[in-house]
């Protein structure tokens, strides 16, 4: 190899020796450090030489079967590293898909799943196992091979190593993220808690009720009519801004620990999907203040953290996955509105769209928040009701506080497109949100 081959291969090595005379050891750290730094730096067409240089290789000196058994021990190694700078298994598979590819992130998927078995499943996080049920991987290698050498055996070296090369070195310069649980093998179940698998609704709330709020929700998502639409949003809203009053009460009731029943404050993580992100974030904020929730988000690598109490937080993920479909369908329509030059189908007029909607629904579920805690405050009197709320308010401030001490407000959405907000606005501002004349209980 030449040195322009030496260049074309992103490795630094001395004149006059080529790919094949350095050892398999210090060759695979050469590469390895070069793909690190590629991705560290963003700059993922600097692995195009990187690959090249480990595929094609002459398989001397045992060179495949070295990378193979080295790749397959740096893995788990590099998945625990991610563990202890704060990453949680759906993070590192969804931020693998979204920076390396789709089949990456299928790879970082298996990879976490065959780690985690190795857990007794008292030691791990019942969220973790959650998280990972949501990428429904089935283990298909056999119980006395690792994903690694199924995936040699059944991809090839041609295909596969170089993927596992450039996960294993994206695992390894992951950023460190703010730590919200246990990693495995530190989580211990509260007193009375199972440590199994949970596969059914998420536990903080009544099972009945979230089945009545995801029936509203379902309702407002399928109807053609924004003020149905809007109408049957605001049932849930109602519904789930009185359930975590209930809950608050019931777990305050007869405790002397200054209203919280020994409940602490939560901690979840929403990946915000392009395009749009900001109007989205500003959307998930709406709904997280309107259910007495924190949210951050961490624009560099795509999620909002989400701060409250666990019946707050599931009424928060429910309702804003519901209205990106809701604000979605209204944009599309909005935006067949022929105008000149086809503005109603820009970008820019999108994303007005979807700044103004967000601010909008995040007023009027606030407005039926205040409307139900008011209710409550009638039927429970000031001095039940409200040293509760203060109480857990006063720790979601807390959390957030601990977590993000040095946060800072980012900037406000530019309106680039005044038809853009008016529409937006407008699509949230037609229905008369007296949810209790448009929906049954």
């Amino acid at each position: 190899m030449g040195s322009r081959d030496r260049r074309r291969a992103g490795v630094r090595l001395p004149p006059g020796i080529t790919n094949a005379d350095v050892a398999p050891a210090q060759m695979l750290e050469v590469l390895m450090q070069a793909a690190m730094s590629a991705l560290a730096a963003g700059d993922r067409t600097a692995l195009e030489p990187v690959s090249t240089a480990l595929v094609e290789r002459p398989d001397l000196g045992g060179w495949r079967a070295f990378v193979a058994r080295e790749l397959a021990v740096r893995l788990p190694f590099a998945i625990e590293q991610a563990w202890s700078r704060g990453w949680e298994p759906a993070d590192v598979v969804r931020y693998a898909a979204r920076r390396l590819g789709p089949g990456s992130g299928v790879l970082a998927a298996e990879a976490v799943t065959g780690q985690l078995t190795g857990y007794a499943t008292v030691t791990v996080d019942p969220r973790w196992r959650e998280q990972l049920a949501e990428f429904e991987v089935v283990p298909w290698w056999p119980a006395d091979s690792t994903v690694v050498q199924a995936r040699l055996h059944r991809d090839g070296w041609v295909d596969f190593a170089p993927q596992l090369l450039e996960l294993v070195a994206f695992l390894l310069v992951l950023p460190g993220l703010e730590r919200i649980g246990p990693p495995p093998g530190e989580y211990r179940p509260a007193p009375g808690e199972t440590a199994e698998p949970v596969t059914g609704p998420p536990r903080h709330v009544d099972e009945r009720v979230l089945s009545r709020i995801r029936a509203l929700l379902a309702k407002a998502e399928a109807t053609s009519s924004e003020a149905e639409a809007e109408a049957f949003t605001a049932g849930a809203q109602e519904r789930m801004a009185r359930h975590s009053i209930d809950m608050a009460m019931v777990r305050a009731s007869g405790r002397d620990d200054g209203g919280t029943g020994g409940e602490r404050p939560a901690t979840r993580r929403v990946w915000i999907d392009p395009p749009y992100e900001q109007s989205k974030t500003v959307l998930l904020n709406a709904v997280a203040s309107a259910n007495r929730c924190r949210s951050v988000w961490t624009k560099n690598i795509g999620f909002c953290t989400v701060i409250g109490f666990g019946a707050d937080l599931d009424a928060v993920e429910a309702l804003f996955t519901s209205l990106l479909v809701q604000a979605t369908t209204a944009m599309t329509r909005a935006g067949r509105i022929e105008q000149a030059g086809g503005r109603a189908r820009s970008k820019t007029f999108r994303q007005s769209f979807l700044a103004a909607y967000a601010l909008r629904i995040g007023e009027r579920l606030a407005t039926i928040t205040h409307e139900q805690t008011e209710a409550a405050r009638t039927e429970l009197g000031d001095d039940r009701l409200l040293p509760v709320l203060a109480s857990r308010q006063h720790d979601v401030e807390e959390r957030f506080a601990e977590l993000f001490p040095s946060v800072t407000r980012g900037r406000s959405i530019r309106v680039g497109d005044q038809m853009g907000w008016a529409s937006g606005r407008g699509a949230a501002d037609q229905a008369t949100l007296n949810a209790s004349s448009a929906v049954r209980p």
